[in-house]
């Protein structure tokens, strides 16, 4: 079944719930500065992880001690989802654990 596209209103309230996350033009974003930069590979490894449990990918970029996300649906034609919004709260979910902020 095909995953639909969010209104801005749906996606206005579920940003609210993830502080933090921002939305530039058709993707939410987020970065986190980490401790050292094997603790951000650890994050993105996990991350990664989390991606392929829920067969939806984003944009991932590692920096020395960052991690950045661009997350949207391709198959909804770059919009943003409920699979978007699935995934950012699985990575605050597991930020913490690696000391992110």
């Amino acid at each position: 079944m095909p995953v639909e596209p969010l209104s801005q209103k749906e996606v206005e309230d579920r940003l609210a719930e993830l502080p933090g996350w921002s939305l530039d033009r058709d993707r939410l974003l987020r970065s986190y500065r980490l401790g050292s930069h094997f603790a951000a590979t650890a994050m993105v490894v996990h991350i990664a992880q989390v991606q392929e449990e829920l067969n939806h990918h984003s944009d991932l970029t590692l920096g020395y001690n960052t991690v950045s996300l661009a997350v949207h649906t391709h198959s909804a034609g770059g919009a943003v989802t409920e699979k978007d919004f699935e995934l950012a709260r699985r990575v605050e979910d597991l930020a913490p654990g690696h000391g992110a902020h």
